[in-house]
């Protein structure tokens, strides 16, 4: 296999160590608008079967290109989601399969938007998924942690733990502290605006609506020493993927956010400093979010002043395959202090980088295969969870009653 990953900012710059320990892949060609930082990636592995190359990942030509120069096999998306929809078109041009970890962006119902959905998260990518039947070739969309991981215990509940699945709830929580800074988001700020600031989705009785940003408090209890955190409803792929691939009633994504954290959002937005349409500032353009963006610490870079272990799991209650009532947490939790140890990422973007490598292998191996567009709960969960152990990445299982406390 071989892969043309497009990004080498944190998560692209955490996948290169990840997958240098691999022997799937005969060569990955890291690529990046600003080529130094595709070349710091791959100097620190010191490994031929790594390259760099300067790429820009709106210039859907380019990409064809490169994929061809290069003779890839895979294209590897691990840019911002602004960028998703060239980069899949470009590799359903050049024929080759396709990863990412954050699909393609939504637009809020012009009239109702904390009512119905307008377009959704991936409707653009799935719009296409004829097309890649067509060309033989396989879109896995929503690889990453969170959706990706998560989709996958999704799956695994329900073919191993469960008979009928009333609810799946998406917890994401950390006890994450970084020294130094009144205001350090440790993943990408872009990212975080676009899904936090949208209408949340909500699929209930066989269809998808929305609620507004914030909503929905509750108390979640966090595994091996995190402890409780107030999660809220926030946009998230999940919610948009499983109930493509699985029967449940309820889906709800739920993040641990933090009153500091909500509030600098809040504040963002009533100055409108969350918007991506440019503005002109003396002879120069700019996006809001690009200056807020600009403005803040690169979280690749905080790994040496976090402390703290990071949570991403799926919560599933239903009936268990005993014919009796049943909800477990399914989760995956990550030490900074491991992940600084042992790879030199901090672990927010670790954990969202070793999970799309894991797929790969298995792509590469044939053990999921495909034509057309698919989320991770397409296919069978348990051979991704056995080998994310053999990358030194335990997942745990947790009975769980009682239900989460409501703020």
């Amino acid at each position: 296999m071989r892969i043309l990953l497009v990004g080498a900012g944190g998560v692209g710059s955490a996948v290169v160590p990840i997958a240098c320990r691999r022997d799937f892949f005969e060569h990955i060609v890291v690529a990046d608008c600003k080529q130094g930082r595709a070349a710091a990636a791959v100097a620190k592995v010191a490994d031929p079967r790594f390259s760099a190359i300067a790429l820009d990942a709106a210039d859907e030509a380019a990409v064809v290109a490169a994929l061809r120069e290069h003779r890839c096999d895979v294209l590897f998306n691990a840019v911002d989601p602004r960028f998703t929809m060239p980069l899949f078109r470009a590799a359903l041009r050049a024929g080759v399969d396709y990863l990412d970890m954050a699909m393609s962006l939504s637009r809020p119902h012009p009239a109702r938007p904390y009512e119905l959905t307008g377009v959704k998260l991936g409707d653009e990518q799935f719009e296409l998924e004829g097309r890649w039947r067509d060309r033989g070739r396989l879109a896995l969309v929503g690889m990453g942690v969170e959706p990706g991981l998560a989709d996958v215990f999704a799956r695994y509940a329900a073919d191993q733990l469960f008979s009928e699945i009333d609810e799946i709830g998406v917890r994401d929580g950390s006890n994450l502290v970084v020294d130094g800074y009144d205001f350090a988001p440790t993943f990408s700020i872009w990212t975080t605006i676009e899904e936090c600031l949208n209408p949340p989705v909500i699929w209930e009785d066989g269809s998808w609506r929305t609620t507004e940003p914030f909503s929905g408090p509750e108390v979640f209890d966090f595994p091996e020493g995190i402890g409780p955190v107030e999660c809220v409803n926030v946009e998230h792929e999940e919610v948009l993927l499983i109930p493509r691939f699985l029967d449940v009633r309820r889906v709800t994504f739920k993040y641990g956010l933090g009153e500091e954290f909500i509030g600098v959002l809040k504040i963002l937005h009533k100055l409108g400093l969350d918007s991506t349409d440019k503005v002109r500032v003396g002879g120069v353009e700019v996006s809001p979010r690009d200056l807020v963006a600009a403005r803040l610490p690169d979280p690749a870079g905080l790994g040496d002043r976090m402390r703290g272990k990071t949570c991403a799991g799926t919560w599933v209650k239903g009936t268990g395959k005993d014919g009796r009532p049943r909800e477990v947490y399914l989760y995956h939790v990550v030490d900074n202090a491991w992940t600084m140890d042992e790879y030199g990422s901090q672990a927010v973007v670790w954990q969202t980088a070793v999970h799309p490598v894991v797929a790969l292998e298995l792509v590469a191996g044939g053990v999921w295969a495909g034509t057309g567009v698919f989320g991770p709960e397409a296919f069978d969960a348990a051979p991704f969870l056995g080998l994310l152990k053999q990358y030194g990445s335990p997942w745990g299982v947790r009975e769980q009653t009682p239900e989460p406390v409501r703020a």
